[in-house]
């Protein structure tokens, strides 16, 4: 949990959930939902595995970049975060996620590379929020 919200905003689902629209509260992003055809839907629209595996590959390229400047590490500018987000049913009930994250670090030594994935890791909120939850396997492309 965090010590002091340093940022905090909201978002607004209407219509079907998945099948509906969300937007920030403040007005700054939009988007109409669709349930991918392999869930049964029309495809062709945005869906919230989408804007989850979006949101998760921004958090964790900043948050390597984060780790880096306090270990004095230089991050490649071409570095990416790749992030695969898959759901599907639980044995238990409802539905789970699972999220594999592929980062490209070109040009840096597989060690300093591997200490850069885990850093980023540890201080990534998202990983964080999803700790124990689900697994989440980064790893270098």
């Amino acid at each position: 949990m965090p010590t002091k919200i340093a940022y905090s905003t909201s978002a607004t689902a209407t219509g079907g959930g998945r099948d509906g629209h969300s937007g920030t509260d403040d007005g700054s992003f939009s988007v109409d939902l669709a349930v991918p055809k392999e869930m049964g839907g029309p495809g062709g629209g945005v869906n919230p595995e989408q804007l989850f595996a979006t949101g998760y590959a921004a958090c964790f390229l900043g948050a390597m970049r984060f780790y880096a400047s306090q270990n004095k590490i230089t991050v490649p500018a071409d570095a990416k975060v790749h992030v695969t987000v898959g759901i599907g049913p639980r044995e238990d009930e409802g539905f789970g996620l699972d999220v594999a994250i592929k980062v490209a670090l070109p040009g840096l030594d597989q060690d300093v590379a591997e200490d850069l994935i885990a850093g980023g890791h540890k201080v990534c909120p998202y990983s964080h929020a999803t700790k124990g939850s689900l697994t989440v396997t980064p790893e270098r492309a």
